[in-house]
């Protein structure tokens, strides 16, 4: 019963009937139990076309929990405090601070989480973050984490599972901003999809018939790694922040940001970079493609807006090599498409552990609205 409601929110008893093929009569004394349990609530009236009783909506309780979607980055962290319905309720941006330890980055998270959900702090349900490293599902453990070592400390998870007091999941960045798009952005409606994030970091998301594709060791889309550069040098140094500026300095290149090397007329030595660049990110994107042939991919991280006009010229050069190229789009959720998605799997492990389906779950919450838009109005200035 739950579980199609959940598909085709908001409904009717009379609907839910006939989907399900339960009678009237069970339905009626179903939803009022879930009424009474406070899961789910009547909504306005329908007016029918014909006599008789008027049908009343159904919808689930959004306003019984809360949950925390987390992306946590080397640079910069995202929170995302949303109803049980995905609305919005607060959200913020605040640099990342990479000089605390394992515990007391944990405790920091906490801290903002407990300020952010204020008043509804008791209403927790679940939480989820959003880390820039392997994650493996058994444990779960961190690893590949470059940019910032502390979350491979086991206590980071032991310190916010304690902390937090709820249910608490650790997702890779990239498979979390992935999904994020495919509910609320650029990605929606293609259930075979992929991401590729690149700022501080490269990472990249796969998602399959609409399930996200995690190997054991966490390492399914851990492109970075692929040595194609001279003497071995990981793709990841060629085509992120810290690795652009890093060769910039080794070339005598002046460049006060990364995004220097997009200028629209660059002088020869800063041209000769920008063609490593795109080989390096044809390389990556070709890799992706031939891995699961997405209907879409989707770019997004810090650098990614600095690529929208060269997307076509990118699409052409992964079908000159393999004759078939996906929709390249930008992140719709720009730097919020991880905390996002971390609400997604937060609000997945409420509506599994209220009883829905999982078969019920692939496209949960239906009917959600949690576009940037909204993120960007619930936005709180930082505060201690």
């Amino acid at each position: 019963m739950l579980s199609q409601l959940l598909r085709s929110r908001p409904t009717t008893r009379t609907r839910l009937a006939a989907d399900t093929g339960i009678s009237s009569a069970t339905v009626s004394r179903a939803v009022e139990h879930l009424i009474g349990s406070g899961v789910i609530r009547e909504g306005g009236e329908i007016v029918a076309g014909t006599r008789g009783r008027r049908a009343v909506t159904l919808d689930l309780d959004g306003s019984r929990g809360v949950v925390v979607g987390i992306d946590l980055g080397a640079s910069n962290t995202r929170m995302i405090v949303a109803d049980l319905v995905a609305t919005p309720l607060a959200s913020v941006e605040l640099p990342t601070p990479s000089e605390l330890g394992a515990v007391e980055l944990a405790e920091a998270l906490v801290h903002t989480a407990r300020r952010l959900c204020g008043d509804r702090w008791d209403l927790l349900q679940s939480v989820c973050v959003g880390l820039p490293g392997a994650v493996r599902a058994n444990g779960p453990s961190v690893t590949n984490a470059n940019n910032l070592a502390q979350v491979e400390d086991p206590r980071l998870l032991e310190t916010l599972r304690a902390r937090f007091a709820t249910h608490v999941q650790l997702v890779n960045d990239a498979d979390l901003a992935l999904l994020g798009e495919q509910r609320f952005g650029a990605a929606t409606g293609a259930p075979t999809a992929a991401i590729l994030t690149f700022g501080t970091g490269l990472g990249a998301g796969i998602a399959r018939d609409g399930v996200l594709v995690q190997g054991r060791h966490g390492i399914v889309g851990e492109f970075g790694q692929l040595p194609v550069g001279p003497l071995g040098t990981r793709l990841e140094h060629m085509v992120t922040g810290p690795g652009i500026l890093r060769r910039a300095a080794e070339s005598g290149v002046t460049m006060t940001s990364p995004a220097d090397l997009f200028v629209t007329e660059p002088e020869a030595a800063l041209a000769a970079m920008r063609n490593q660049f795109d080989t390096a990110l044809v390389i990556a994107l070709t890799a992706i493609t031939v891995a699961c042939e997405p209907d879409v991919l989707v770019l997004g991280g810090g650098l990614a807006p600095s690529l929208e006009p060269d997307l076509e010229r990118y699409r052409d050069a992964i079908e000159l090599h393999v004759h078939y190229a996906p929709r390249l789009a930008l992140a719709e959720l720009g730097a919020h498409s991880g905390a996002a998605g971390a609400v997604v799997v937060a609000l997945t492990d409420c509506y599994r552990r209220l009883g829905v389906a999982d078969d019920a779950l692939g496209d949960a919450p239906v009917g959600a609205l949690l576009d940037l838009d909204r993120v960007k109005a619930v936005a709180v200035p930082d505060r201690p």
